[in-house]
């Protein structure tokens, strides 16, 4: 029996979430809630969207029974949940599909999106170019360095792509480049945000349509525990990455209920959570509005954002989907912190061990379900949200390794086990209800 149910009637998780926008964006907003809410249950409209996720991107993703990992970690089994082998190469596509279904029947015929990593903006590119749709991305200038590759690809798939040199020159700013365009161009244009952020409806509709990948879970994991040998239908522990949060709330929604399955998420600590130079906006961070919704976020003692640092352009982010925060502070998620050198090292023993090169976002999940899994028992079970590959990373990679930055056995072709330091990764028992904080000051528009 569901028991959990998010947001309310006005996007609001808790004292999360909500609708802080300007009077020029309320119409907007007010129309793509009523198109959301005439859709999102509609027998045609949820037929047609589960016929692309099964012959355009090829869905159900499989899961994945990481054996020779889990053997050399020891303790836990370890599985993989497959969206690297989506097409576009991750679990973005899942959301541009149906964004970009509201989209045509709103009669919006311009496509604007934001892209850190870049796999939304190959996404969005994507879906665009099958639906005949005008396409324009933002991308900080910084991450159009760290991901050329992807840049590329929404090129050749028609898109116009905006580097954006304000702030950071990040995903940051790049949302905030393209909440002008749409401010500027209201009337023609769907704005497919990427990730579980932004004014309400925005949070719940990402959710939804991500949410097939731990639908497929509940259906995938009980045959697959029967056959590794574990206790029990569902994993022990559900593990993702976290930046705005997207894929971690499209495996851990489902699984919400299921009390006995523990929902981790990973951030990216960059240098360090002591450092200053990290992106863990849920360790570090303190409630306050960014982006059209109030969250948890990076920011000084004024309410103003402060810099954040990832080796994974699409972890580097100061603030969080409001699901995400709403979950710490009930206590049924717990959220920890990976660095760069530990998530680097992970992409090195993955592909090392079992032939899979993962993006750096999703390193920072499987780094941490590593050292998890020496913590449980031999019956028990990890499912890792894989959420894409690490095509677009490998410039990066090749990059930090000429630097002798993390270089070890693993990346010179010679045995990996037991390479691997994850004494620094801090794991977390059993997560306990937390107190909400009080908020910072914070800049707002117009809350709805």
């Amino acid at each position: 029996m569901t028991t959990y149910q998010q947001p309310d009637a006005k996007g609001h998780f808790g004292i999360y979430g909500g609708s802080f926008v300007s009077e020029t964006l309320t119409h907007a907003i007010n129309e793509l809630k009523a198109a959301y809410a005439k859709y999102q249950n509609d027998p045609e409209f949820l037929a047609e969207f589960k016929s692309e996720l099964a012959h355009f991107v090829g869905r159900p993703s499989p899961v994945y029974h990481a054996a020779r990992m889990s053997r050399e970690q020891g303790g836990a089994q370890i599985f993989l949940k497959r969206e690297d082998l989506n097409h576009t190469g991750a679990h973005k596509v899942n959301n541009t599909i149906g964004q970009a279904m509201l989209a045509k029947r709103m009669g919006k015929p311009r496509i604007i999106a934001e892209t850190g990593a870049g796999q939304h903006g190959v996404a969005t590119a994507t879906i665009c170019a099958r639906y005949g749709l005008e396409c324009v991305v933002y991308m900080g200038s910084e991450d159009v360095k760290r991901q050329s590759p992807n840049v590329y690809r929404m090129k050749l798939l028609g898109a116009t792509v905006v580097p954006v040199d304000s702030g950071s020159k990040t995903l940051k700013d790049a949302l905030n480049e393209a909440m002008r365009d749409w401010v500027a161009n209201v009337d023609n244009t769907f704005y497919i945000i990427g990730t579980v952020a932004g004014p309400h409806p925005y949070p719940m509709m990402v959710r939804d349509f991500q949410s097939v990948i731990g639908n497929e879970c509940l259906v995938q994991m009980p045959e697959m525990l029967k056959t590794a040998g574990c206790k029990g239908e569902q994993p022990d522990a559900v593990v993702a990455c976290v930046g705005g949060g997207s894929n971690a709330m499209g495996i851990f929604y489902p699984y919400i209920d299921h009390a006995h399955t523990r929902l981790i998420g990973v951030e990216a600590a960059g240098e360090g959570l002591d450092s200053g130079k990290h992106s863990a906006s849920l360790q570090q961070g303190s409630p306050g509005v960014l982006h059209g919704n109030r969250t948890y976020v990076l920011q000084d003692d004024n309410g103003q954002v402060t810099e954040t640092h990832s080796v994974s352009a699409g972890l580097d982010y100061p603030g969080v989907g409001p699901e995400h925060a709403f979950l710490k502070d009930i206590g049924r998620a717990e959220y920890v912190g990976v660095t760069d050198a530990e998530a680097l090292e992970a992409f090195h023993y993955l592909c090392r061990t079992e032939g899979i090169i993962p993006a750096l976002e999703s390193s920072h999940a499987v780094a941490y379900a590593m050292k998890l899994a020496k913590t449980m028992r031999l019956d028990q079970s990890i499912l890792v949200n894989l959420s894409g590959r690490g095509d677009k990373d490998i410039g990066t990679v090749a990059d930090l390794s000429q630097a002798d930055f993390y270089c070890r056995p693993s990346c010179r072709g010679q045995s990996v086990k037991g390479s691997m330091d994850t004494t620094s990764v801090q794991i977390k028992t059993k997560p306990a209800a937390a107190r909400a904080p009080r908020a910072k000051p914070s800049k707002v528009g117009n809350a709805q």
